[in-house]
């Protein structure tokens, strides 16, 4: 058995890039793949094109007759969080399934021999576009809607609340790109990827609806990432449960919670299948 040298080690160590050459790679990469781009500008298109629909909708509707901060704030994050999850998911299993079907996740992989660092740059990347999209997709959706619910005293005005529903709607959107990235390194598959990210962030919290009552039904549905990023854009009630089995009420801190450890998990599974399969 031949035993490293230290030249050797420290050769080995020099070629391993630091953990910011990792982001400019993956930031060359993502920026180069025109779908994905169209994604980003289609979440921002969607999210305050939808706000500002349901805003000028008021006058041909039947408006509160009392101000409440939920409802408001509820229409103004809405289009982004129950559209922009599909496509923020879709763009995290785009970022690595892509490179397995063009094959160059075989150069990702040689590029970075540490597999997890690799796929920890994907995550860190994808959630900071994906959140900066989000954030600002909904900053101005809150912003151009204001003078429209304004007109009807309907106005949320700038606060901590507001943030908290703004930057959690934002978060979110960062959260599932982390998903769809865990859930691309554990399938290999853009196709397969895609619709566990469907199912997870849309139609499962519809379905859940549909269980039977009981202990299982209400443990799913806490557990789904839509109904979690939902309560993420919502805004914290007084008074209300962090987390509640029995009526499904989630708090927007307890969204985020539940968010975060089903984003981590896909993102672990993935790490796992990367570190023991071939490229």
């Amino acid at each position: 058995m031949t035993t490293m040298t230290a030249p050797a080690r420290a050769t080995s160590v020099a070629r391993e890039p630091r953990f910011a050459h990792l982001l400019r790679s993956e930031w060359i990469k993502f920026s180069s793949l025109p779908s994905l781009y169209l994604t980003l500008i289609a979440i921002a298109v969607v999210g305050f094109g939808g706000s500002m629909f349901l805003a000028i909708g008021l006058k041909s509707s039947v408006p509160p007759s009392t101000f409440n901060i939920q409802t408001t704030m509820g229409e103004v994050t809405m289009p982004t969080v129950l559209i922009g999850q599909i496509m923020a998911g879709v763009i995290g299993v785009l970022c690595i399934g892509s490179e397995y079907s063009s094959g160059t996740i075989a150069a990702t992989l040689l590029a970075a021999p540490t597999r997890l660092r690799a796929l920890l740059a994907k995550a860190v990347l994808l959630f900071v576009v994906l959140t900066a999209t989000g954030l600002v997709t909904v900053t101005l959706a809150w912003a151009a809607s204001y003078p429209f619910y304004a007109e009807f005293g309907l106005q949320a005005a700038f606060g901590p609340q507001v943030f908290s529903s703004l930057f959690g709607a934002a978060g979110y959107l960062g959260l599932c790109g982390v998903f769809g990235l865990g859930l691309g390194a554990l399938l290999r598959s853009t196709t397969a990827g895609a619709c566990v990210v469907f199912f997870a962030t849309m139609l499962g919290p519809i379905l859940s609806t549909y269980l039977p009552y009981g202990v299982v039904s209400r443990v799913v549905r806490l557990l789904l990432i839509g109904n979690a990023g939902d309560a993420m854009a919502r805004v914290p009630l007084p008074d209300a449960p962090f987390l509640s089995l029995w009526d499904g009420h989630i708090n927007p801190a307890a969204g985020w919670l539940l968010a975060a450890f089903t984003a981590s998990l896909a993102l672990a599974c993935g790490a796992v299948a990367l570190l023991r399969r071939d490229a």
